[in-house]
């Protein structure tokens, strides 16, 4: 369930509101939700308290009625609340914000199965791992050491992949996969029941943290770098990707685009046409727009992606994408 979002008056004006933001005030502090809420009924029904940001040390506190957060805010700002350790507060007013609104002007329509996409080689198969396996997924990588890139996270298994060369240095193996990744590994056969072709012997493994608002640029993985099949499973937060193919002639280039909508623990298989002529990206938001549906990207979003380092040039049939032909 999402948690209401709230924000400063507009203009910095202190006009009376039923929600108090309150700094020097959280768990990170100290002080548990349930206490916060127990010291500020002193001063009426408390409706909810809530963390303000990931801090941990600033809360909003809403009450059901503006005089009782009036009355809160007199008695408790700059002030030491007995009931709070002692601790001084700061506190303003604070406003919900209204719910958010998604720009329609540049959308696509966003399928809920790969199979409305009509692209050949893309699949998708829902809740692909439990809640409790994705649970200790994030357990078992969080107890790893992430690498930093501008705007996200990674980790890499098997083999690393080289961003600047968009590739992979065959002769530096980095170890078999990890172990915990069984659960993924021992399911990936279910695709062989979709398409014949899905390479599942597998080798590589790129662990992706995505924050709030982060997506991908549009790309094609390097054709010389991986097999034909390449999978990637979504957890904690859910996103669309957008895939799209270029159209005309090189002076006047349009591209048809596609949308789809990816769930958390489910599992996408790019092969084939889907994977080595139409290129794939997440847009760049922190709201989606799935069929008239607002959907709020969550603070975070994990990718397992999976491939198979190719040893040798790449044979396939779409040469004007394909590095190892060109």
């Amino acid at each position: 369930m999402d948690l209401p979002k709230f924000r400063p008056p507009k203009g910095g004006h202190q006009e009376l509101s039923c929600n108090l933001y309150v700094a020097n005030c959280g768990p990170a502090v100290g002080l548990t939700l349930d206490r916060i809420a127990s010291a500020f009924s002193s001063y009426g029904t408390v409706k909810g308290v809530y963390p303000a940001d990931e801090s941990g040390c600033r809360v909003i506190v809403s009450y059901y009625d503006e005089t009782c957060a009036q009355s809160a805010l007199k008695a408790l700002n700059r002030n030491p609340c007995h009931d709070l350790g002692g601790r001084s507060l700061h506190i303003r007013y604070s406003v919900e914000r209204p719910p958010c609104q998604v720009k329609s002007g540049d959308s696509v329509q966003v399928s809920l199965e790969a199979s409305e996409l009509n692209i050949p080689g893309i699949y998708l198969i829902h809740d692909f791992v439990s809640a409790q396996e994705e649970e200790q997924l994030i357990a078992a990588v969080d107890a790893r050491p992430w690498h930093s890139l501008a705007k996200r996270r990674v980790q890499h298994y098997g083999y690393e992949f080289c961003y600047h060369i968009r590739n992979v240095n065959t002769e530096q193996q980095l170890g078999a996969l990890p172990s915990f990744v069984t659960c993924i590994t021992e399911k990936v056969p279910l695709f062989k029941k979709l398409d014949e072709a899905a390479d599942i012997s597998l080798d590589q493994l790129t662990v992706n943290e995505y924050p709030r608002g982060v997506g991908l640029s549009p790309h094609i993985d390097t054709h010389s770098a991986f097999e034909g099949s390449i999978y990637s499973l979504s957890l904690l937060g859910s996103c669309i990707m957008e895939f799209r193919a270029s159209v005309g002639d090189e002076k006047d280039t349009n591209f048809v685009r596609k949308a789809l909508y990816l769930p958390p623990r489910s599992m996408l298989l790019l092969s084939g046409e889907g994977r080595y002529a139409w290129q794939h990206y997440i847009p760049h938001h922190k709201v989606d727009m799935v069929n008239n549906t607002i959907i709020e990207r969550g603070p975070r979003r994990v990718s397992f992606t999976f491939r198979k380092v190719r040893k040798g040039p790449c044979p396939c049939d779409y040469p004007q994408f394909c590095d190892s032909q060109r």
